[in-house]
């Protein structure tokens, strides 16, 4: 399978393509960025959107919120630099991790933010997860559409045009470039991150097991509305040069953020991902699908960097990236799947050339937190009803 000549970015990336020299498109993006971009004008820029919308109304932005290491920065940059005053806006996906919680309180205090927090039921989260992942291999469609077209939503309901994200997706994909000044609008949510499946769609593939109301925080908000409030939904890595390792040790230093160890991910990225129960799950489910999995994509940024050199890197990805999650079990309970036919699953969503073979896998250590994770037993099934011999019927 082909590979980046520089980092390790392979051909079955979502919108990679190489040059002549066997460089990827990432690569050659970042380098416009370190060289090419006037990162003071992009201050002015920034600093001009922020004086149109200061004290304007109950709030001057809102900051999407997971309680991840971006997130939390973003949080404090708004507050510690640009002296705004944000409505922190959580969507709760039934993931986070018990840590998340600790770090929430001592960020939330010190920096001294309203929050508003939304949680869908558990019961209709369940079944969008199966949905999707029958239908793209992913089961985290609640959680992009939830977070995205929720949190629209909330400006809405606030009456709160300036929303701030954090880096731009330039960074690690090709689905922007840095010269584009990407905003995270509707084009974005619908080419990004709902897969190709609107909240009608998903009503109509569960056929009756939900209602259609029980979806409205994944459904984009109306056009309309949203120009009415002449909303603005931008990077903050489009106006400042974004630098996660940097960025951590400010957070853990000025706010005592803590990171921990996330399945499939080496020890040295403790920052990475360290929110969600589901991570190790998505990323084996990546790797299953497209032959690599989170170690690929963080050495490929340190290589970018100038952190770490490839033949390292190569050595760290074998070592990590691949691994049964010791969580895969938790997960099928949750989906009332088998390991056989989680596998098939995804099995229909391999990309060519790549090709997994299940035999000789080995499964990831066991994380320390993971007797903490919510086991709560659910008397309701999930999914489409079952046939005589008590078997999910197949999904075509």
């Amino acid at each position: 399978m082909k590979r980046c000549t520089r980092c390790l970015t392979k051909e079955t990336v979502d919108t990679i393509t190489y040059d002549e020299f066997g460089v990827c498109s990432v690569c050659r993006q970042v380098e416009f960025k370190k060289e090419k971009i006037d990162w003071e004008d992009r201050a002015r820029q920034l600093e001009n959107i922020v004086n149109e919308h200061r004290g304007k109304g109950l709030y001057d932005c809102i900051v999407p919120y997971s309680g991840g290491k971006d997130s939390v920065f973003q949080l404090w940059y708004i507050v510690k630099k640009l002296k705004l005053k944000p409505l922190v806006v959580r969507y709760n996906h039934w993931g986070y991790r018990p840590l998340v919680e600790e770090n929430n309180t001592k960020v939330f205090k010190q920096l001294g933010v309203d929050v508003v927090e939304f949680t869908p039921s558990f019961h209709i989260v369940r079944e969008l997860m199966l949905e999707s992942f029958k239908r793209r291999g992913d089961f985290c469609w609640h959680c992009h559409t939830g977070i995205y077209a929720g949190v629209m939503h909330m400006a809405l309901r606030f009456e709160t045009p300036l929303l701030f994200w954090g880096e731009s997706t330039a960074e690690y994909h090709s689905w922007y470039t840095f010269e584009e000044m990407e905003e995270v609008d509707e084009k974005r949510f619908n080419r990004l991150m709902n897969q190709g499946i609107t909240a009608d769609d998903m009503f109509e593939f569960l056929g009756g097991r939900v209602e259609r109301r029980d979806l409205w925080m994944f459904d984009y908000p109306k056009r309309k509305d949203l120009l009415k409030l002449r909303v603005q939904s931008i990077c903050l890595g489009n106006y400042i040069e974004w630098n996660t390792k940097a960025q951590v040790e400010i957070i853990k230093q000025d706010l005592g953020w803590k990171g921990q160890p996330v399945e499939g991910v080496p020890p040295q990225y403790d920052y990475e991902k360290i929110e969600c129960s589901f991570q190790g799950m998505r990323d084996y489910a990546k790797f299953v699908k497209r032959g690599y999995g989170r170690a690929n994509h963080l050495l490929s940024i340190d290589i970018r960097n100038g952190q770490i050199d490839r033949e390292t890197a190569l050595v760290l990805e074998q070592e990590y990236d691949g691994k049964r999650p010791a969580s895969l079990d938790w997960f099928l309970n949750i989906l009332q799947i088998t390991e056989d036919e989680f596998y098939e699953l995804l099995e229909k969503h391999q990309v060519h050339p790549w090709k997994f073979d299940r035999i000789g896998v080995e499964t990831g250590a066991v994380l320390p937190d993971m007797d903490k994770w919510d086991n709560t037993v659910v008397d309701k099934p999930v999914g489409p009803p079952k046939d005589e011999s008590g078997k999910t019927v197949k999904y075509v």
